[in-house]
């Protein structure tokens, strides 16, 4: 197969500039048929992959009832009126507006609890795996075209994020669509659909990095990627005054972290070495690694690397898997791809279990909602979890939140805000039970003085009734002393 250098460098001929064209961004030994033959041949390998997908996505979509705390956020942000949207949004979570938009629309049209909340992200994910194939088959043929989507849409972190109400399936379906619009040379598409992944989720602009390793020859791809770029930039500026309280809570990455990027790394190397599409490689192998890895570089600094901010990277190796098994000869690849799908079949069952969360948004409030009494008070320690009660105002509404000054609405932020200290005390202390909402045992403890006053006053002026683990949280019971049942 000829490289993408050599063959625009063949390709060239004298214009009446005296200037020779354009490299291409890719092989033009890849067939250009007319429209109606290329929807043909195509479309096969677009709609498996895109039904594996969409069926993996239905299968146990509800998790048995469950929602974590980010699909909690989710929920009741894209609940509350556009007017209290936009000035949450000029606060916190501006990376997230986009998303939330949309989720309010889709609320406004059809309030279907959890089918509404992950209906789009399965979409999303059938969309990218057939994304995925899209691409195969424009660098590799048919056969790699077919596996490759059904490779991605089988990986478990790709059906994980497939069942969750947030944006990175959307965002992995956009830039995977930005990668095929890339090797078309479709530019102004390229720069609408791969700013719709940025403004989805801003860390969709690392793929522009992977991007440049095969198009940076290309003018049309830098005036496209500068064109995305600078759309791109308000955005940036506001998330970056953010960028504390949006992401404080992470830390630098772990050796986990590390261990997870260098399997990724060393799966995409070998299946890259000798592999007899080098286009593919030159597309797939900068997608794979580039933005997680840059990302977890960038930690080393600013902590910002979550592993599914980058989930799209995943269809570099997916098209790097696909187009190896498409190429392989004998049983030995076969025999190995069938002994992973024990495992993957293993993992993909329990993802689709409450215990494959964080937490339980909806299990906390019915334990809530079993042991609360009328009149009895409520407290979260630490404050940012009122969100496992928000998304169950029947439940949260009708308890007394006694360090509440101004409601997440009213306030324009995810948690609202608190009393101080002083009037958090005088709260608790006039209550005659307490529902106390709590982090796992062994979670470090916030050490600020709102937070420390309220276990303070817990622990001196109440005896514990009782305290029950809820999935990935506790609930503890708090009465006068020698009131306890």
């Amino acid at each position: 197969m000829p490289s993408t250098t050599a063959t625009a460098r063949n390709a060239r001929t004298p214009t009446s500039a005296g200037n020779p064209p354009e490299p291409r961004v890719w092989s033009p030994h890849t067939r250009r048929d007319s429209p109606e033959v290329a929807i043909r041949r195509i479309a096969p390998w677009h709609v498996l992959p895109a039904l594996l997908a969409a069926l993996l996505g239905l299968w146990g979509l509800e998790r048995g009832g469950s929602m974590w705390r980010d699909e909690s956020v989710t929920w009741q942000v894209a609940h509350r009126p556009l007017d209290g949207l936009w000035g949450l949004l000029a606060r916190v979570d501006a990376v997230h507006g986009l998303h939330y938009l949309l989720m309010h629309g889709v609320f406004a049209a059809w309030d279907g609890g959890l089918w509404a909340l992950r209906l789009p992200s399965v979409a999303a994910t059938a969309l990218a795996a057939a994304g995925v194939a899209a691409i195969g088959h424009r660098l590799a043929g048919g056969r790699a075209a077919l596996l490759c989507g059904l490779v991605y849409a089988a990986l478990p972190p790709v059906q994980m994020y497939a069942q969750e109400g947030r944006s990175y399936a959307l965002v992995a379906a956009a830039v995977v669509w930005a990668t095929y619009l890339m090797l078309c040379e479709r530019w102004t598409a390229y720069a609408a659909v791969l700013l719709l992944g940025c403004w989805l989720h801003e860390f969709a602009a690392l793929a522009l990095l992977a991007h440049a390793c095969t198009a940076w020859r290309s003018r049309g791809w830098r005036i496209a990627a500068g064109a995305a770029l600078t759309l791109l930039l308000p955005l940036a500026l506001v998330s970056s005054r953010q960028a504390q309280q949006q992401l404080g809570w992470l830390g630098r990455p772990a050796w986990q972290d590390w261990a997870a990027y260098a399997v990724l790394a060393g799966a995409a190397l070998l299946l890259a070495r000798g592999a007899a599409e080098r286009d593919l490689v030159r597309v797939a192998l900068p997608l794979a690694l580039l933005p997680p890895g840059l990302l977890m570089a960038l930690s080393l600094v600013h902590p910002w690397y979550v592993d599914r901010y980058v989930l799209y990277a995943l269809a570099g190796f997916a098209l790097l898997a696909g187009a190896r098994l498409a190429a392989a000869r004998g049983w030995w690849p076969w025999l190995l791809a069938a002994a992973l799908l024990v495992p993957a079949g293993i993992w993909s069952a329990w993802l689709r279990t409450p215990e494959s969360r964080k937490d339980d948004a909806l299990a906390v409030a019915s334990a809530v909602r079993e042991r609360a009494r009328p009149g009895d008070a409520v407290a979260f320690l630490p404050a940012r979890r009122r969100e496992w009660l928000l998304s169950s105002p029947e439940v949260y509404g009708a308890l007394r939140d006694v360090a509440l000054d101004r409601s997440p609405a009213a306030s324009h932020s995810l948690q609202g805000t608190e009393l101080g200290p002083r009037e958090i005390r005088e709260a608790l202390v006039g209550s005659p039970r307490v529902i106390a909402l709590l982090d796992p045992a062994g979670q470090p403890l916030d050490p600020y003085p709102k937070e420390a006053v309220k276990r303070q006053t817990l622990d001196a002026r109440f005896d514990l009734c009782s305290v029950s683990a809820v999935r990935g949280a506790r609930v503890a019971v708090y009465a006068r002393p020698g009131t306890c049942p």
